[in-house]
């Protein structure tokens, strides 16, 4: 999901993304750990959605 979409979504609505990504992120590592991801670039691009989601939460709260 990009920023602009993300922007336009409210604080609660980027608690529940970053509680799905917080979790998919999860599922990769674990799927990473027993050899059945085949696309390792899933990895930094969850890390990057969720740093994006708690930047946004910041702005937001400030």
């Amino acid at each position: 999901m990009s920023a602009q979409e993300l922007r336009k979504l409210s604080a609660e609505e980027l608690r529940q993304k970053l509680t799905e990504s917080r979790q998919e992120l999860f599922n990769l590592r674990f799927r990473h750990a027993t050899a059945q991801l085949e696309n390792t670039s899933e990895l930094p691009r969850a890390k990057r959605n969720i740093a994006r989601i708690l930047t946004l939460l910041g702005q937001k709260e400030a």
